[in-house]
């Protein structure tokens, strides 16, 4: 690659030009260090390769996959629950509200990202085989205190944010396979999951992003089709917001799904030019909202106060060919989701035993596996699919996503200096810093108040709730009752001379043939009279000289009357 390619695509020059040019050219934020262990922007690689097609990705699209793709996942079949302790116009309105809040601190963040990395170009930092993270930019702009903050709420909730993914593979494919329970399901998805280990950064996120949003797109779909086409059920009830505490354990929810952009200094590091990303997590947002608006609303109205017994959508929609793919296809997503979400821990966890910058995969992968236990065993002690959603949204998503971002923000550019130097200037729908302040101070009021306050105090009942019903390492979280079976007639005989050794087959056929010469149902009387005599000399007469010795002493001893008659 030129120098003059790379000055041309060193993101120093766009934003800074008092950066000189041959701090730009050199290895810092240049495609050159893009590259760092992934294989770099394929737009200048040599030789037509699907490695780099599918593998090595770091465009506009690329972000715009990665965010739209990890924003909604598993919380799309929470949504519908959410409306249920809501009711529709709130979880309309909420949604729309939250999902333009969270496009504004994801915005925030990636200012502050390209804020940090231009003052560190100017310090000639390199970059090369290090991905840069989101409490390091509260270090580099804040100091160590607002790093050991954004690093304990950051790692906390992707860690939870892993679990959850977990616990709705488990819940999502106990719909198809209900062999096992939820938690033998848990089990074989955390293997599963823990293989996220070999996927070395974001930029080889391309083809499963892609995959993952396409998954939930037709999931979205599935669930709005086949709500309308099941129609409301008689006597349907629409009865929320019932309760204070489930109205605010359905906003928290709602505050989750668009807090999913605790990875957004990840997605934006992995961009071969990352000052592009300002608006991206907004489109990626829009896109959404034609997924969960249409899908919840849908399944609400079809189904109503149900909901509130059934966190999972999926359990209240028959089975069908297209309600297993649906499963299937979010299984696959929510895999995807889980190496998102694990993926930056991964990082956190690299740099703490000092192997992030070693570029054997097999090694950073060996290192990266004790990071995918704990996450195993909480989904094993928190099966709670629904509630544990809200819970997180109010503890950790509040402050994480909304709170750090919009107070980190008022605080770097506090002083006249830094507002004069700022790499990126107020938005132009904004046009000042007065503007953004008033903004960004009315998001960290809320948030603190609504999110973390009121639903905290929600999702945090809500969640003891659930763990008084079904305790802790519930074996099957809100798993139907299992079938009482009652025995037939036909069933209870059949049983008992299976017990006295006679084949399945002959006893089948010797009941049809006595119902047959008896009238039918009418015939069972005759039939158990005397402990089954009659099926009995029924069975013996058939076919005397193949049946077992066992079968003719028990035949013997019961009945000798009726066998001296046989014989």
């Amino acid at each position: 690659m030129s120098s003059q390619k790379q000055a041309e695509e060193a993101i120093v020059s766009s934003f800074d030009e008092t950066v000189p040019v041959s701090a730009a050219a050199g290895d810092h934020l240049d495609g050159k260090e893009a590259e760092q262990d992934d294989g770099g922007d394929p737009r200048h690689q040599s030789e037509f390769s699907l490695t780099s097609i599918f593998w090595h990705g770091g465009s506009v699209y690329d972000a715009w996959f990665s965010c739209a793709s990890n924003q909604v996942a598993q919380v799309l079949l929470t949504l519908p629950y959410s409306f249920s302790q809501m009711g529709m116009l709130s979880g309309i309105i909420l949604q729309l509200f939250y999902g333009i809040m969270g496009s504004w601190t994801a915005y925030l963040i990636s200012v502050l990202y390209v804020e940090y990395r231009t003052r560190k170009e100017k310090e000639n930092v390199s970059f090369k085989n290090h991905v840069i993270q989101w409490f390091e930019v509260l270090d580099g702009l804040l100091g160590p205190t607002w790093k050991a903050l954004g690093l304990a709420f950051n790692c906390t909730f992707l860690l939870f944010g892993s679990v959850i993914q977990l616990i709705a593979c488990a819940s999502n494919i106990y719909y198809i396979n209900d062999k096992f329970d939820k938690r033998t399901w848990t089990y074989i998805f955390g293997a599963c999951c823990a293989t996220t280990v070999f996927i070395p950064s974001f930029h080889n996120y391309r083809i499963w992003s892609f995959l993952g949003l396409g998954m939930t797109t037709y999931t979205a779909w599935y669930l709005t089709i086949a709500a309308l086409i099941h129609g409301q059920d008689p006597g349907v009830i629409h009865s929320g917001p019932k309760k204070l505490d489930l109205y605010f354990t359905g906003a928290t929810n709602i505050l989750y799904t668009f807090g999913g952009h605790a990875v957004t200094v990840e997605i934006m590091h992995a961009m071969w030019k990352p000052q592009k990303f300002k608006y991206i997590y907004l489109l990626a947002t829009l896109y959404v909202f034609t997924l969960t608006l249409p899908s919840a609303s849908a399944m609400y109205w079809a189904f109503g106060d149900q909901l509130l017994t059934h966190s999972n959508a999926f359990s209240l929609l028959p089975r069908t060919g297209w309600r297993d793919a649906a499963v299937i296809l979010m299984l696959i997503h929510q895999f995807i989701t889980f190496g998102f979400a694990c993926t930056p821990l991964y990082f956190v966890w690299e740099k703490v035993v000092r192997m992030h910058d070693t570029k054997s995969i097999f090694k950073r992968a060996l290192t990266r596996l004790p990071v995918v236990v704990p996450i195993w065993f909480l989904a094993i002690v928190f099966p709670f699919f629904g509630p544990i959603n809200s819970a997180v949204g109010a503890l950790l998503v509040s402050f994480t996503v909304y709170i750090i971002p919009a107070m980190a923000h008022m605080l770097t550019y506090r002083s006249a200096s830094a507002r004069l130097n700022a790499a990126e200037k107020p938005p132009v729908f904004l046009r000042s810093w007065t503007a953004m302040y008033i903004v960004n101070a009315f998001v960290v009021v809320w948030v603190f108040v609504v999110g973390f306050g009121l639903g905290g105090w929600a999702s945090v009942t809500n969640f003891i709730r659930q763990v008084d019903t079904f305790g802790l390492f519930a074996k099957c979280y809100q798993c139907p009752p299992p079938v009482q079976v009652v025995l037939t007639r036909k069933g209870a005989a059949v049983d008992a001379m299976l017990a006295m050794g006679f084949p399945r087959k002959l006893i089948n056929q010797t009941i049809a043939e006595l119902l047959k010469v008896y009238g039918g149902n009418e015939g069972w009387s005759f039939i158990e009279m005397d402990s089954y005599k009659a099926l009995i000399e029924a069975i013996l007469e058939k076919d005397v000289p193949k049946v077992k010795p066992m079968i003719l002493f028990l035949s013997l001893v019961l009945l000798p009357e009726s066998w001296v008659d046989v014989l």
